[in-house]
């Protein structure tokens, strides 16, 4: 083989192998501990944490939530499913109730009892100023409450009623999001803030995108359509920001975790944790994401992970069932601290406050080989 040939070959193998690891560099960005064994987390599960007085129940437990002072707050659907009639709208009273716990679970009060837009509950989140924020499902709306308890701010519009002509259509479930003018939801699903006081709400049940306003509620931008291309959405379920205002949605329905910077351009994939319903992150100056795997229902999967926010997973925890320490749809978290959670379950109608135990992992890890 003479020396021309010979680099000629070597030269195309070089290509073909700078080729290969372009190609497989963004699955190996996207999913960067896809082999890696996962630890268990040990946990317990608090008994009996709420308090409720004997004439109140809790509905499907969509939202929970806590201040800065360990306060409770819990997003149900419960009440009357009666309805009234005006002239030209149909009225649902009580479909959700908003309810304050002390930090120690104790029945503190009701927030907003028969309000206008509480008619299918979906999340609630507490903002660093300790006001208390709604989502509702239903009514199509975000509400924001100021720390007493007073509306301070409304977002989104509550529908005409079904048989109203003037009534405006929503965009079909395939459209553009993004052409969606403002705070026109349809089903929105959660809502975050950046450092700047800036808000971000996941309109994903129907909209498929991400709205973003300022601190007055003034809209700024929207960024999503329906697909599977980075920066589009298949119900974007959950929203949550870090401290340096990246931007964290669960994009339910494609099984990833997207991220973006403020502008709404796509920063980087995590697609290793399942389904992810849920996303919450720890405050302090290290902080996580827990991310929960769950399934409509059923009881099965019933996974929470733990993450670093580059995506590396830390470990992970969770069954499906009835039972303490198990989970029955796990549709919103709080995890204002590190290492406890309280998660609002659908199926069993109930709020758990998890204590987890990380530095029991290689202990549990090293007692299973033995």
């Amino acid at each position: 083989m003479t020396n021309k040939l010979r680099l000629f070959v070597s030269e195309a193998s070089m290509k073909r192998s700078l080729q290969f690891i372009l190609l497989a560099a963004p699955l190996l960005f996207a999913c960067p501990l896809c082999a890696q064994s996962i630890p268990e987390i040990p946990y317990d599960s608090a008994p009996n944490l709420l308090k409720l007085p004997n004439d109140i129940y809790l509905g499907e437990a969509l939202g929970v939530a806590t201040n800065s002072k360990g306060h409770i707050f819990v997003y149900t659907r419960t009440g009357s499913v009666n309805v009234t009639t005006g002239t030209n709208r149909v009225f649902v009273r009580t479909g959700s109730r908003l309810f304050e716990f002390d930090q120690n679970g104790k029945y503190v009060r009701e927030i907003g009892q028969g309000l206008y837009g509480f008619v299918q509950a979906h999340a609630v989140k507490v903002d660093p100023q300790d006001n208390i924020w709604v989502v509702d499902e239903g009514s199509s709306m975000v509400i924001k409450f100021d720390p007493e308890g007073r509306v301070l701010m409304t977002m989104g519009r509550k529908p005409e009623a079904v048989n109203n002509p003037a009534r405006v259509e929503a965009p079909p479930a395939a459209g553009s999001g993004a052409g969606v003018p403002g705070d026109n939801f349809n089903g929105p699903s959660d809502v975050a803030w950046d450092s700047a006081g800036n808000i971000y709400v996941a309109d994903g049940s129907r909209n498929s995108r991400i709205a973003k306003f300022d601190k007055n509620g003034v809209f700024s931008k929207s960024w999503g359509v329906r697909g599977t291309a980075p920066g589009q959405f298949n119900v974007p379920h959950s929203i949550v920001v870090d401290a340096k205002d990246n931007i964290y949605v669960a994009d339910r329905g494609n099984k990833r975790i997207q991220v973006f910077d403020t502008n709404g351009s796509p920063k980087t994939e995590y697609t290793n944790v399942g389904t992810p319903w849920e996303l919450c992150i720890t405050s302090g100056p290290h902080q996580y994401i827990y991310s929960s795997d769950s399934n409509t229902g059923d009881f099965d999967p019933a996974t929470i992970y733990k993450m670093e926010l580059n995506g590396t997973v830390l470990g992970k925890f969770g069954a499906g069932g009835k039972q303490l320490k198990e989970f029955g749809t796990i549709h919103q978290m709080d995890c204002r601290k590190d290492n406890e959670l309280y998660v609002a379950e659908i199926l069993n109608w109930r709020v758990q406050k998890l204590i987890l135990h990380p530095d029991k992992v290689e202990t549990s890890r090293t007692s299973a080989k033995r």
